[in-house]
């Protein structure tokens, strides 16, 4: 039976334009929800790709969104046709809005919804206008120029990722927003051409999750360059690289603030127990506890993807 993907569209992005697109042998998918590690994972395989700190061209040049609609689609199909390297392509879709092709390698990537929630709050008056609402910042931005959004207190705001919403619908309860994206790619974990990454893991162990997803990827890379390949991929090093390395300016307003702080953990310093609480018991009744434990620890606890493989740094 031929699957049919699910159609994702705003004002901002449309994964119809993967309908017709020309996928090759090798390619390379990267899907994250925004500010969930994706620019992060589009650098770690942009590294591995070419096997030098020094990228040939800007990030987002070598590693475009396809799905995003301030470019025309004819327009970032030539440009992607035009590539020959092995290409690293971006979307914000989730896995069940993608044409599923054997031949390409599909990078999920996932970060605690509370730290994501907070990277966007930091991120909104950073945010161009316009785009405020594809990244769920407000819900009454104005529609174009540059951002002057009053935030309501951080903690008010987080309440948002903990409690219940008036639907049970994925697309009108946050909560369950936040989940779908990595648990439809946490259920195909099995399959070999999914891989998952989380920011906690990349936090934890840069240089292990960068070996293992140059194993997964059929990537050799010598000894000699890859020390300069994991110090590029820090976040200190892409922070002092933000220019380079930070989305489209479409989006972005100042690139270095993209890069907040890259920390993890602190949105629950904002919250109070039983602001916790009541996230936790939404998580609880909305997911099976296995993908909820990775989705806010990692592989810290010990519950691998199948297939995983834990590989050192190369020798």
């Amino acid at each position: 039976m031929t699957r049919t993907p699910r159609r994702y569209r705003s004002t901002q992005q449309d994964s119809a334009r993967w309908d017709d697109f020309p996928l090759r042998d090798g390619d390379i998918v990267i899907s994250a929800p925004p500010k969930s590690g994706t620019t992060w994972a589009q650098m770690v395989c942009a590294l591995l790709v070419f096997r030098t700190p020094e990228l040939p061209e800007p990030l987002s040049a070598i590693s475009p969104w396809l799905d995003q609609l301030f470019t025309p689609r004819e327009e970032m199909y030539a440009h992607l046709a035009g590539q020959e390297h092995r290409r690293v392509i971006k979307t914000h879709v989730p896995l069940d809005g993608l044409p599923l092709d054997p031949r390409v390698s599909y990078v999920a990537v996932a970060r605690h919804p509370l730290d994501r929630a907070l990277s966007l709050y930091h991120q909104a008056a950073d945010v161009r206008a316009e785009w405020l609402h594809a990244f769920q910042i407000a819900e009454n931005a104005p529609s174009a120029g540059p951002s002057s959004l009053t935030l309501p207190p951080v903690r008010e705001w987080l309440l948002k990722w903990c409690r219940r919403g008036s639907s049970d619908g994925w697309e009108k309860d946050i909560a369950a927003a936040e989940l779908h994206h990595p648990f439809d790619a946490w259920s195909r974990r099995a399959q070999p051409n999914v891989r998952l990454l989380h920011y906690a893991d990349l936090c934890a162990d840069l240089a292990g999750q960068m070996a293992a997803l140059a194993e997964w990827l059929g990537i050799t890379v010598e000894a000699e360059v890859w020390p300069e390949l994991v110090k590029a991929a820090t976040f200190d090093e892409m922070k002092a690289r933000a220019k380079w390395l930070a989305p489209d300016t479409e989006i972005v307003a100042d690139p270095v603030r993209f890069f907040h702080t890259g920390r993890s953990g602190a949105a629950r310093d904002v919250l109070t127990e039983d602001d916790l609480d009541a996230y936790h018991e939404r998580v609880a009744a909305l997911a099976p506890q296995p993908f909820v434990d990775w989705l806010h620890h990692g592989l810290s606890t010990g519950a691998a993807p199948i297939g995983d493989s834990r590989a050192g740094v190369p020798a």
